[in-house]
């Protein structure tokens, strides 16, 4: 599996100084560099090197410095890791070409180039916000077909344990979820219900997901979490 090769490809690029989260607006890996350079990089993962591949790699040059793709390598060492048409191609698109072998280890085939495509600045300013708003990193690069811990729903779920014990105001989260008001307003999930004027409490679903969701629940923000919430009982028992 693409999640597989998540864990030596993160330590790489670790090693070489970026901070790495997964599955950040669509791409596998995404690793910003810690200096004044911000340097960002954009990496690929898949079982083996393939046209998709290549295609996603392409598709995300406008948004990043550097592409790295990383593939698994073949049991025998002949696969198109070895191919050398297939470093020919990455080094004339200028990706990085990773190959990991035996579940650890990770051989660099090719260095990414300096040749630069035409930037989306836009874009790559929406990946960088996403990445720096998601508290950890949630996600493993590759994973499929389940729903993804964005920064917004991890800030959801905050406002939705702040709230578990009793109803909140919008300006009891500032500490904890500075975009609660926007989270209860536009309620995406259908987690909250307005009880009254500037109060909220959850819904089933609401409570459902605080279940489903428990173990990405930041356990530094619970206390905080059952203190708004007592609060709001005793003012209101008051």
């Amino acid at each position: 599996m693409e999640t597989d090769l998540y864990p030596p490809v993160k330590r790489f690029l670790e090693n070489l100084g970026f901070e790495v989260k997964g599955e950040v607006k669509g791409c596998d890996v995404v690793a910003v560099s810690g200096d004044v350079t911000e340097v960002v990089v954009i990496g690929e993962l898949k079982q083996t090197f393939t046209l998709e591949l290549v295609l996603q790699a392409v598709e995300r040059t406008s948004a990043c410095d550097e592409v790295w793709l990383a593939v698994s390598a073949s049991k025998k060492g002949k696969g198109r890791e070895a191919d050398s048409r297939v470093k020919k191609l990455c080094r004339y698109l200028g990706f990085g070409l990773l190959c990991v072998a035996g579940g650890d280890r990770v051989d660099v085939i090719v260095e990414p180039s300096d040749w630069k495509p035409r930037r989306d600045p836009k874009r790559r300013s929406r990946i960088v916000q996403e990445f720096n708003r998601r508290r950890g990193d949630p996600m493993a690069g590759g994973s499929t077909r389940v729903p993804h811990m964005t920064a917004y729903r991890q800030q959801a779920l905050v406002v939705a344990g702040a709230m578990e014990q009793a109803p909140v105001r919008p300006r009891d989260l500032k500490a904890v979820a500075p975009e609660a008001a926007k989270i209860l307003q536009a309620n995406y999930y259908g987690w909250f219900m307005r009880i009254e004027r500037g109060v909220y409490d959850l819904t089933d679903a609401g409570r459902a997901a605080l279940t489903t969701w428990s173990t990405h629940l930041p356990e530094a923000e619970n206390p905080a979490a059952q203190h708004i919430a007592l609060g709001e009982k005793t003012e209101r028992a008051a």
